[in-house]
């Protein structure tokens, strides 16, 4: 497994000044920048790096040379930071440098076009041939492509660091994980945020995101919440560990309860999430979500706890209550079908994934319009692994066949965002953050069997 770490630049002049920014080098860290950088740099610190790459731009490269010295200082680090110009940001010639209000106000069709279908725009840029169309998201997304078939090959079953940009972190994370250029801005990436990916070999091949838009080590619990936000905020919860989790065993629909561990999971989720406003909390009707939903709840106290049978784990039917190699003993080769063409499998008197994809995607539709309906802001909602991932695949715009690119572990919060209410797209602002769990940017939690 080669491990990437992708860090985004600390705070910049141009960010404090709401300037679009792009491959401007005028821009430089703010006071509050550095100090992000340094408190990226300790969060890193008992992880060893294989290589540090960073985008030539000096507030990245000055983030990655701040991130190296801080982790030098608690463990050696035998690689130095290098540039590669495939971490560029997004080139945004047209407006370089402009307040994002002035864009709006002098350019409001290719504004719209940005935020609504950014592969659709288009700018024109001069070169010595003449003028040529420049579609900037696009550009981006085959730079980043260019950067993995690159850089993984060199680095198989290594742990590499990458520094870059909103935009150029976006599309390698994208592109990574079969994320359509359309849906640029769904996912978050905040000033010195930690994402994790694990890359089974080279693009192409199976990869995980282990995590998304991580800043805890920043002293925030959440990532904040964009300007003119209008809708709501789902905060989606995996349950507690289970017997059958730390055996491996196959759970789907029987009922097991929460083990000692994951009720202080829980116990541990509920204090992450106390000082967060929550206005409503759903949960899966079975046990172990129930019970992780009610223990973070003690701290919310008035928000009632609404059930949902659509949010239940899947069926594995036959499978259930068996080990994997009995599973393997009785059913050859199915459940390595299951870890490779999921979407394919049907459980053996279970649900096949297209079954869950259905339920639950309808219950989660359902929380979404009665909060947007009911004008409430933040919702709690607690499910399983596959349902989980079933979830994240809908808000991405996945098939189901990419359910094996999430993780979620026991205990872990997720964050999607409907800035627009029912419009445009959601935003997975934050994804399995464990951070309350073990303290550690690595998700430790055993994730089990479903």
């Amino acid at each position: 497994m080669t491990r990437v770490i992708i860090v985004r630049h600390g705070q910049s002049s141009y960010n404090t000044e709401k300037r679009i920014q792009g491959r401007s080098d005028a821009s430089t860290l703010t006071e509050k920048g550095r100090i992000d950088a340094g408190k990226v740099g300790k969060a890193l610190s008992n992880i060893l790096f294989n290589a540090i790459y960073s985008s030539p731009l000096q507030r990245a490269k000055d983030t990655a040379e701040i991130i190296y010295r801080e982790m030098e200082t608690h463990a050696e680090q035998s690689v130095v930071p290098q540039t590669s110009d495939k971490l560029m940001e997004i080139d945004l010639p047209s407006w370089e440098g402009m307040l994002s209000a002035e864009v709006k106000e002098k350019f409001p069709e290719d504004y719209r076009i940005w935020h609504e279908t950014p592969n659709l725009l288009q700018m024109s840029v001069k070169n010595r041939e003449g003028r040529r169309e420049h579609f900037p998201v696009l550009a981006l997304y085959e730079q980043a492509r260019q950067f993995w078939q690159e850089v993984l090959p060199r680095h198989q079953n290594q742990t590499i660091l990458i520094v870059g940009h909103n935009g150029i972190n976006r599309a390698l994370i994208s592109t990574a994980l079969g994320i359509e250029p359309q849906r640029y801005h769904s996912l978050q990436q905040s000033n010195c945020c930690i994402s994790v990916l694990n890359f089974s070999g080279g693009l192409g091949e199976p990869v995980q995101l282990e995590s998304l838009n991580q800043t805890q080590h920043l002293g925030e619990t959440l990532p904040s919440l964009r300007p003119n936000h209008e809708g709501v905020r789902l905060l989606l919860v995996r349950h507690g560990e289970t017997e059958w989790n730390r055996q491996t065993r196959f759970q789907g629909q029987i009922d097991v309860p929460l083990n000692d561990n994951g009720r202080q999971q829980a116990q541990k989720a509920g204090q992450f999430l106390k000082d967060v406003g929550i206005d409503f909390a759903v949960s899966s009707s079975m046990v172990r979500p129930k019970e992780t939903a009610e223990v973070i709840l003690q701290y919310h106290t008035g928000v009632n706890l609404e059930l949902q049978d659509g949010l239940r784990e899947i069926s594995h039917g036959l499978w259930e209550g068996k080990l994997e190699k009995e599973i393997e003993q009785e059913f050859p080769g199915e459940l390595h079908r299951w870890r490779t063409i999921p979407a394919q499998v049907q459980m053996p008197e279970g649900e096949n994934l297209q079954q869950v994809w259905e339920r639950s995607v309808a219950a989660w539709e359902s929380i979404v319009q009665a909060a947007l309906a009911k004008q409430l802001k933040t919702g709690l909602v607690v499910a399983h692994d596959a349902t989980n991932k079933t979830l994240l695949c809908h808000v991405l715009g996945l098939s189901s066949e990419y359910f094996w690119n999430f993780r979620q572990g026991n205990g872990a919060v997720s964050v999607i965002d409907y800035p627009s209410g029912a419009n445009g797209f959601p935003v997975l602002q934050a994804m399995n953050i464990t951070t309350h769990l073990s303290g550690s940017v690595l998700d430790k939690t055993a994730a089990g069997a479903l």
